[in-house]
């Protein structure tokens, strides 16, 4: 019997990949990342399977605990007999380029578990906290077959909002040592945050902090109540209802943000959507760890019940594509020698005045249609 040719490198990586060789996921999640020759036909053939895993990212402060309880949820996940896999993205030095990446010896207790993968990636300047591939090295854990998914990231601000944009379900986490909390919420986390965590809750400050919380999304709670006409006419006791939902949530704001928070996720949602939880853990004694998780769990109830899973992958899928489309474009202009001599033979009259930026890049666009239409050259 003839023996079969060998499998070209790309055919055997695919083959060992299928059957869940440990190496096969790093080499794959590194090609990846790199972006090595062939990443992208690689993605290609893993994007059929991908979609199966529970994507939960986990953002807050430097100091706040976030890889201790990202340490402490993944054992909790594995208890339940769940395989999971975490993307610790950490800072890269502007000098130096590269990164600490101290996740691991924090996460030493897992790291040795067969039902858990870390890979440990830096954001290598990219804005928003997460490495630019992180979402395509999420994608290789899904298609190999995790249950969950967690993408723990460097701290919060007005431009490290992509977790909402990545994960399924948004922890944000803080600590009562956080500074001025209200100001926190101003930047962002009001938006992306699907559940709120103070850790290190035995600390004093905790309560404060919680409940300020709760008062802010008391009052986003109530302010969504407002001026929703009834559907046909005007429903009087309908209005009723709304005008003692308004005085109750402007008494104790704190209150109604957390029985919104408590309602069931197959009911009706509140006139604002979801309310997020805000939950209290000390994760180095694995405190508050169970409602942690519980709270993840009715919030993709809450998802899959309202529709806002599907629209929140596609929305995924699209960014991924325009992500994709710039790459692409960036890459087969300025790879190109004739392009950048033509740019260069242009900052002349920039210089002078006669011309301006808008004017250039039409004319670059312009001249440049069959260069992007002809793709890798």
């Amino acid at each position: 019997m003839t023996p079969s040719p060998p499998l070209a490198e790309a055919d055997r990586l695919l083959a060992d990949f299928a059957a869940r060789r440990p190496y096969a996921l790093a080499r794959a999640c590194s090609i990846v990342e790199n972006q090595r020759p062939g990443f992208d036909a690689l993605l290609a053939q893993l994007h059929p399977k991908v979609g199966a895993a529970r994507r939960i990212g986990l953002t807050g402060p430097p100091g706040a605990g976030k890889s201790t309880l990202t340490t402490a949820l993944a054992a909790a996940l594995r208890a339940q007999g769940r395989t999971v896999a975490i993307l610790a993205v950490d800072p890269t030095s502007p000098f130096t380029g590269g990164a600490l990446l101290g996740d691991r010896i924090r996460m030493e207790r897992i790291a040795l578990d067969p039902g858990v993968f870390i890979r440990s990636m830096a954001t290598r300047g990219s804005l928003g906290g997460l490495a630019a591939a992180t979402r395509e090295v999420a994608d290789v854990l899904d298609a190999y077959g995790f249950d969950d998914i967690l993408l723990e990231t460097v701290g919060v601000g007005q431009t490290e909002l992509d977790i909402a944009r990545t994960a399924d379900t948004s922890v944000v986490v803080l600590v009562p040592e956080s500074g001025d909390s209200i100001q926190t919420l101003k930047a962002g986390l009001m938006e992306i945050a699907d559940l709120f965590v103070v850790n290190k809750g035995d600390r004093p400050g905790a309560d404060r902090l919680r409940t300020e919380i709760e008062v802010m999304l008391g009052m986003r709670l109530g302010d969504a109540g407002h001026g929703v006409p009834a559907h046909h006419g005007v429903d009087l006791r309908a209005m009723a209802a709304a005008e003692r939902d308004a005085a109750r949530t402007a008494m104790n704001p704190a209150r109604a943000a957390r029985e919104a928070a408590r309602a069931d996720p197959h009911d009706p949602p509140a006139p604002g959507g979801w309310v997020p939880p805000v939950l209290r853990t000390v994760a180095v004694q694995e405190q508050g760890v169970g409602e942690l998780l519980d709270a993840i769990g009715r919030h993709r109830a809450y998802l899959e019940a309202s529709g806002g899973l599907r629209e929140r992958r596609r929305a995924r899928l699209t960014e991924r594509v325009v992500e994709v489309v710039e790459r692409r474009v960036r890459e087969r202009l300025w790879r190109d020698a004739g392009t950048v001599a033509w740019l260069d033979g242009q900052v002349p009259a920039l210089e002078a005045g006669t011309t301006t930026p808008y004017h250039v890049a039409e004319a670059l666009l312009a001249r440049s249609g069959d260069l992007l239409a002809r793709g890798r050259t």
